[in-house]
């Protein structure tokens, strides 16, 4: 319709929630479907942060509270920089945002102006080029392939920054790969940016405490101290502390930009639920003694996943550093042909025909900038996980 607007021309539906409510859909009309799409443990919120929201219901904590954050949160929120990640921050240096979603979009509508460069490694979280179109900015997408472990090179980021690159949007360990970059590799990637001073840095560290095989998180500001006035250290309480529908995400960076990011926030949404907040703030201060756990049973998931799809015919999975994500090629099924006829030309093909002839619903690689492969999400029940694979392995078995 003409009245839309023409920004919207240039943006799609996210494709991860498609693929999820695709397949709910399906389940609902009664298909036997098993669904690998969503980003989003299946462990229940912790009970001390349940109690906290609770209590501050009780207490009448309902009101409108401060756009970006209340007190209690912001000094816990600096509390766990400085003692997780060595990063000393001020309460006035923190924004907390409805999801670690809306933290970005604000940095982003708040600092691009028509033309400005964002530098995307592919593969990339389907959200990051979209929030760049939707801000007036460009996207410049660089390929990280398998062949790389999906990690961005020093070369590869030197040949990308322009005099218009605005950001580097940073995501380790990655959705969708589950890739993490070791300090090494961090450190490669910081002194690149040290010779270019207009760049700034979008750290997306949401999956920080799901890494595992003694892979040690790091983030930029903290490799590189010369950063630390040009990067906005984004973070959530979403997926380490299964607190997706709560949506809390949180960032710390230098005040002006934390000062745009409010005024983008104040003519929007204000402020996040204040119950939600409560919670964080539990979750951030209190007892930390359910993610070692918690690591423990995804990295046995992963481990059942990555030796299943590895088990099937033309499927190639890598080992994945952190997340719950594994990112298999399917190069070996192009050009293949289903038994029900469809021929397999890229990786949507493969994902749509899984889904309808296996009933197994995966979100396509094209979707984040890199094919021809596809993303489960092994953040599901064993058992699920074990049948959905083997339905994977029949139909890649079954492929002529």
């Amino acid at each position: 319709m003409s009245f839309l607007s023409e920004t919207l021309a240039r943006v799609k539906p996210s494709p991860t929630v498609a693929v999820t409510a695709k397949a709910r859909d399906l389940k609902a009309a009664g298909a036997d479907v098993i669904g690998l799409g969503a980003g989003e443990p299946d462990f229940d919120t912790p009970d001390t942060i349940k109690a906290a929201a609770i209590a501050a219901i009780n207490a009448g904590k309902t009101k409108y509270t401060a756009p970006d954050g209340i007190p209690e949160l912001k000094e816990a929120i600096c509390k766990k920089f400085a003692r997780e990640n060595g990063l000393d921050y001020k309460p006035s240096q923190v924004s907390v945002s409805t999801g670690g979603k809306q933290v970005l979009y604000n940095a982003l509508m708040a600092t691009m102006n028509p033309g400005d460069e964002v530098i995307i490694p592919a593969p990339y979280w389907v959200s990051y080029p979209d929030m760049v179109l939707l801000a007036g900015g460009t996207p410049v997408i660089v390929e990280a392939p398998l062949e790389a472990g999906f990690k961005l090179t020093p070369d590869q980021l030197e040949d990308a920054i322009t005099p218009r690159t605005k950001w580097l949007i940073f995501n380790s360990p990655s959705n969708p790969t589950g890739a993490g970059y070791t300090r090494a590799e961090l450190q490669a990637l910081t002194d690149v940016l040290m010779r270019h001073p207009q760049v700034w840095v979008m750290t997306d560290d949401m999956y920080e405490h799901l890494v595992y095989d003694g892979f040690e998180f790091h983030t930029p500001a903290q490799i590189e101290p010369g950063l630390y006035e040009r990067t906005l250290t984004c973070n959530g309480v979403s997926k380490a502390y299964a607190m997706t529908g709560w949506r809390i995400g949180y960032a710390a960076g230098p005040e002006p930009l934390i000062a745009a990011m409010r005024k983008i926030q104040s003519q929007s949404t204000t402020n996040p639920s204040s119950i939600s907040q409560w919670a964080a703030v539990e979750a951030l201060n209190g007892p930390q003694d359910f993610l070692a756990p918690n690591n423990a049973l995804f990295r046995r998931r992963r481990d059942l996943v990555v030796s299943m799809l590895n088990a099937a015919e033309g499927l190639s999975c890598p080992v994945p550093d952190g997340a719950f994500y594994v990112y298999p090629s399917i190069a070996g099924c192009i050009g293949k042909t289903t038994p029900k006829g469809t021929t397999l030309t890229n990786d949507e093909d493969f994902a749509t025909a899984l889904l309808e002839e296996e009933g197994v619903a995966v979100v396509f690689g094209a979707a984040f900038g890199l094919s021809p492969n596809f993303r489960v999400s092994y953040a599901t029940s064993d058992e699920a996980l074990t049948e959905a694979c083997h339905r994977i392995q029949r139909f890649c078995a079954a492929l002529r």
